[in-house]
């Protein structure tokens, strides 16, 4: 057995050296012709696909980067195929590709071999590709004569425009900002989310008829009632944007800002420098770019009272004269509840802070804010801490200051209910229903930030799952219950479809059997509603070592920081994106290894005729030979087969 350096095995081995006793297949093997079971073709959900908040077909559009899966018409592309299948769930691959922490690949299968794939990455290829060659997304065939009101341009409510246009109702979005994104736009730097990238993903959704209505704010230029009167439902995407303050004395001092605020007035391009010693007190990414923004945009060192950042951020002024000054750097210090290894920031950028001179301080909590004579912060008063949940506990006798003039807070956030108060739940966000209808409030539904702060990616899932049930609603039907693994799922009757070989109408006459039928999806079972598919029932031992294909980051050190607003990560080749679907180990579907067919002591599993090939139907199964010994089970590798009773 080799090992990495880490002590990660390179290869998986089902038996230890020495290990003679019979494994748990083997009597399933010898009792072969008593078991009366054939193998039966079980479609199953993939883990980076249970683990993605707004459900991509993952293992789908890998399959098609892979080559496995070919585009249903010569004259396309695998990218645009493979896009396509993206937008499904998703509108915005380039810009997920770039940010998304990937809980996908957390959960990826391939963890237990060597690496997982690097789905983020091929993601991310695809979204440039679609952008590069102006690919489209479809507009709709038939309209339904319902209007829809998305309030929000974010992830949220452009996914829900999108979703619902696509269904052929008429969407108009409303907006307080000049331009759509939200905190695609507005909230994440632009060397993380390119502007002219964002710009790409929101104009498509618009060129498919969508409406836009920005710089009008919803409860002050148009009301609640008006939207009611004038459209048939409402969708609540307003995001959470009013930061929270520290809880202690002395934020109230002017220069004590929330990350929220501070991102937004550098995003709007009023924010073009800030003080020599800022403290950001967070632990997840939102504060990990308000300290990564304050070390690119420096300080410069005389300025008038105006010009403070607090005044720009609180929209009072704006720098316009920063380009010309010369800037110096600035001292900035991360403090976190967690210990740093334990932030909910992503690794990749708590490791990227600390190159860019971010002075990192974990287990620590904030005790006061200290003011100078003015009034103004001029320290944070702090603590060693330990947690017992998300209780902070602190420890006696640890009590330290950490000089500043400049103090942000990004521990959470929460909505702006100016003149829609009646939708406030009470606590700062909209309540709603597991299908993401506000409560109590008829033709109302959100998601995003508004309902519960999370991932962009969480937002998107939860503005695909609204679009439905307000298509379900406007259709007069009930809102259907969800299923467990709500996700977009593989739809074998759909890749039957688009490769002509629907089945035929069945008559309803009482019969026996299927293998034969011709109206049939015979000795298949899709349990992909239901069932995500674990590492153990999967054959590991067919995959051997494979490197990853990693996106190179142009990393920024220490003496390069200030002023560098430059993308950090080059994106995937075309080679390396193709090469990444091919080691994706497609669980819970067949991925055309034919183990079943070579190892089959009885010739009783074969490969089906072109003409009759799909996806998740490349073998079939002669009955007649089959006396179920399990084996092609046995050496499936992505746990496909199952056996089972059939005729």
């Amino acid at each position: 057995m080799n090992d990495m350096a880490d002590d990660k095995n390179l290869t998986w081995r089902r038996f230890k050296d020495g290990d003679a006793s019979p494994y748990e297949g083997e009597e399933k093997i010898l009792t072969a012709d008593h078991s009366h079971k054939c193998p039966t073709y079980v479609h199953r959900t993939p883990p980076c696909q249970g683990s993605c908040p707004s459900g991509h077909d993952i293992r789908g559009w890998l399959a098609i980067a892979r080559g496995m899966d070919k585009p249903p018409r010569e004259d396309m592309t695998w990218q645009e195929y493979a896009f396509e299948r993206m937008v499904e769930a998703n509108p915005f691959p380039a810009s997920m590709g770039r940010v998304c922490p990937a809980p996908c690949e957390d959960g990826c299968n391939r963890n237990e071999v060597d690496d997982f794939v690097g789905i983020n990455a091929v993601e991310q290829y695809v979204g440039d590709w679609a952008i590069d060659n102006n690919l489209k997304l479809p507009i709709p065939e038939a309209e339904t004569g319902k209007k829809v009101a998305v309030v929000g341009g974010g992830p949220a409510g452009m996914t829900a425009a999108y979703e619902l246009r696509r269904r052929g109702h008429s969407v108009t979005v409303f907006d307080v900002h000049e331009k759509l994104g939200g905190m695609m736009r507005y909230g994440i730097p632009g060397y993380r989310t390119p502007r002219d990238m964002v710009d790409a993903e929101v104009q498509r959704i618009l060129d498919m008829g969508v409406e836009a209505r920005t710089e009008t704010r919803i409860g002050t230029d148009i009301t609640v009632e008006d939207l009611e009167d004038q459209y048939d439902a409402i969708f609540w995407g307003i995001g959470a944007q009013n930061g929270r303050p520290l809880p202690v004395p002395g934020f109230d001092a002017p220069n004590c800002l929330s990350g929220v605020a501070f991102l937004e007035a550098f995003n709007k391009g009023r924010l073009q420098f800030t003080t020599k010693k800022i403290v950001v007190v967070g632990g997840g990414d939102t504060s990990i770019d308000v300290a990564s923004v304050a070390r690119r945009l420096g300080h410069i060192e005389t300025t008038h009272k105006k010009d403070a950042p607090e005044n720009v951020v609180l929209g009072f002024t704006a720098h316009d004269v920063a380009g010309t000054m010369e800037r110096e750097g600035v001292d900035a210090v991360l403090t976190s509840l967690f210990p740093i290894e334990e932030m909910t920031a992503a690794e990749h950028e708590r490791e990227d802070a600390k190159r860019e001179g971010v002075d990192l301080r974990g287990g620590v909590m904030p005790l006061e804010v200290i003011k100078d004579e003015e009034g103004r912060a001029k320290a944070l008063r702090m603590c060693e801490c330990d947690m017992e949940g998300m209780r902070p506990i602190p420890r006696e006798g640890t009590e330290f200051e950490i000089e500043c003039d400049l103090v942000v807070s990004a521990i959470g956030q929460m909505g702006d209910f100016t003149g829609i108060e009646g939708l406030d739940s009470g606590n700062g966000f909209i309540s709603t229903d597991k299908v993401y209808g506000v409560k109590d409030k008829d033709k109302h539904f959100a998601g995003g930030d508004i309902v519960r702060p999370h991932l962009l990616t969480t937002a998107i899932g939860q503005g695909r799952i609204a679009a439905e049930g307000i298509d379900h609603f406007l259709s007069g039907q009930s809102v259907d219950k969800r299923p467990k693994v709500d996700v977009h799922h593989y739809n074998l009757l759909e890749e039957l479809t688009q490769r002509d070989l629907t089945p035929e109408v069945f008559d309803h006459n009482p019969t026996r059997g299927t293998a034969d039928g011709k109206f049939a999806i015979h000795n298949y079972e899709d349990r992909a509603r239901t069932h995500v598919i674990p590492n153990d029932e999967l054959f590991l031992g067919h995959f051997g070592y494979e490197d990853r294909n990693k996106r190179k980051d142009l990393h920024v050190n220490v003496d390069s920081v200030l002023g560098n607003f430059d993308e950090r990560t080059v994106g995937l080749s075309e080679e390396q994106a193709q090469n990444e679907g091919n080691r994706c180990m497609s669980c819970g579907m067949c991925f055309e290894c034919n183990n079943c067919v070579v190892y089959c002591p009885q010739d009783a599993v074969f490969k089906v005729k072109k003409d009759q090939y799909a996806v998740g139907r490349f073998v079939d199964t002669d009955y007649t030979k089959c006396i179920g010994c399990h084996i092609c089970m046995d050496v499936c590798p992505t746990g496909y087969i199952q056996m089972g009773l059939g005729e």
